[in-house]
Protein backbone atom coordinates (compact mmCIF):
# COMPACT_ATOMS: atom_id res chain seq x y z
CA UNK A 1 0.00 0.00 0.00
CA UNK A 2 1.67 3.58 -1.24
CA UNK A 3 1.15 6.52 1.34
CA UNK A 4 -1.62 8.12 -1.28
CA UNK A 5 -3.28 5.06 -0.83
CA UNK A 6 -4.16 6.14 2.72
CA UNK A 7 -6.03 8.99 1.52
CA UNK A 8 -8.88 8.64 -0.28
CA UNK A 9 -10.99 12.00 -2.22
CA UNK A 10 -13.44 13.25 -0.20
CA UNK A 11 -16.04 13.86 -2.92
CA UNK A 12 -16.53 17.23 -1.39
CA UNK A 13 -17.73 15.64 2.01
CA UNK A 14 -17.14 17.60 5.31
CA UNK A 15 -14.69 16.19 7.30
CA UNK A 16 -14.05 13.66 4.47
CA UNK A 17 -9.89 11.99 3.57
CA UNK A 18 -7.44 14.08 1.92
CA UNK A 19 -7.35 15.10 -2.45
CA UNK A 20 -4.53 12.28 -3.09
CA UNK A 21 -3.11 15.64 -5.11
CA UNK A 22 -3.42 17.79 -2.20
CA UNK A 23 -1.15 15.28 0.02
CA UNK A 24 0.73 14.28 -2.43
CA UNK A 25 1.63 18.17 -2.56
CA UNK A 26 2.04 18.27 1.51
CA UNK A 27 4.38 15.46 0.88
CA UNK A 28 6.48 17.37 -1.47
CA UNK A 29 6.65 20.22 0.00
CA UNK A 30 7.49 19.12 3.11
CA UNK A 31 10.32 17.47 1.92
CA UNK A 32 11.70 20.39 -0.41
CA UNK A 33 11.57 22.43 2.61
CA UNK A 34 13.44 22.49 6.11
CA UNK A 35 12.04 23.00 9.25
CA UNK A 36 8.54 22.52 8.22
CA UNK A 37 5.64 22.88 11.00
CA UNK A 38 1.85 22.16 10.44
CA UNK A 39 -0.61 24.64 11.77
CA UNK A 40 -4.14 23.30 11.32
CA UNK A 41 -7.12 25.43 10.19
CA UNK A 42 -10.51 25.02 11.52
CA UNK A 43 -13.77 24.47 9.56
CA UNK A 44 -15.10 27.62 8.40
CA UNK A 45 -18.49 28.38 6.69
CA UNK A 46 -16.96 28.48 3.45
CA UNK A 47 -14.21 25.79 3.41
CA UNK A 48 -13.48 22.29 5.45
CA UNK A 49 -10.61 22.08 7.84
CA UNK A 50 -7.22 23.21 5.71
CA UNK A 51 -3.53 22.90 6.97
CA UNK A 52 -0.92 25.21 6.29
CA UNK A 53 3.05 24.59 6.61
CA UNK A 54 5.30 26.52 7.03
CA UNK A 55 9.03 26.22 6.45
CA UNK A 56 11.91 27.68 8.31
CA UNK A 57 11.69 30.73 6.37
CA UNK A 58 8.39 31.73 6.73
CA UNK A 59 7.49 30.58 3.35
CA UNK A 60 3.87 28.55 3.20
CA UNK A 61 1.55 26.30 1.51
CA UNK A 62 -2.26 25.68 2.47
CA UNK A 63 -4.45 22.13 1.69
CA UNK A 64 -7.99 21.43 2.62
CA UNK A 65 -7.41 18.60 4.53
CA UNK A 66 -10.82 17.45 6.16
CA UNK A 67 -10.98 16.71 9.81
CA UNK A 68 -9.20 13.06 9.17
CA UNK A 69 -6.80 14.22 6.90
CA UNK A 70 -5.67 16.62 9.77
CA UNK A 71 -5.76 13.87 12.30
CA UNK A 72 -3.00 11.83 10.81
CA UNK A 73 -0.85 14.53 9.39
CA UNK A 74 1.62 14.43 12.06
CA UNK A 75 2.52 10.88 11.33
CA UNK A 76 2.31 10.99 7.69
CA UNK A 77 4.70 14.23 7.35
CA UNK A 78 6.87 13.23 10.44
CA UNK A 79 6.59 17.04 11.32
CA UNK A 80 4.94 19.07 14.04
CA UNK A 81 1.46 19.75 13.85
CA UNK A 82 -0.19 22.82 16.14
CA UNK A 83 -3.96 23.88 16.25
CA UNK A 84 -3.57 27.39 14.55
CA UNK A 85 -6.52 28.67 16.93
CA UNK A 86 -4.69 27.86 19.99
CA UNK A 87 -1.17 28.87 18.78
CA UNK A 88 -1.74 31.31 16.10
CA UNK A 89 0.78 31.70 12.78
CA UNK A 90 4.72 32.31 13.35
CA UNK A 91 5.98 35.44 13.29
CA UNK A 92 8.28 33.69 10.73
CA UNK A 93 5.25 33.49 8.01
CA UNK A 94 4.00 37.29 8.37
CA UNK A 95 7.77 38.11 7.87
CA UNK A 96 8.12 36.24 4.83
CA UNK A 97 5.46 37.78 3.27
CA UNK A 98 6.11 41.36 4.12
CA UNK A 99 9.36 40.59 2.76
CA UNK A 100 7.25 38.98 -0.43
CA UNK A 101 5.80 42.49 -1.04
CA UNK A 102 8.25 44.74 -0.59
CA UNK A 103 10.28 42.42 -3.25
CA UNK A 104 7.22 42.57 -5.84
CA UNK A 105 6.68 46.55 -5.45
CA UNK A 106 10.69 46.84 -6.48
CA UNK A 107 10.16 44.51 -9.63
CA UNK A 108 7.28 46.89 -10.40
CA UNK A 109 9.34 49.50 -9.85
CA UNK A 110 7.46 51.20 -6.67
Amino acid sequence: MGLLDLFGRSGGARGGDVDPEYMAHLVAWTRSHYGVEAFVEPRTTVSDVSVVLVAHDGEWTRRVVGERGAHRLSSTLNIPVYDARRVGYPQRMRDHDARQRILTRRAQGY
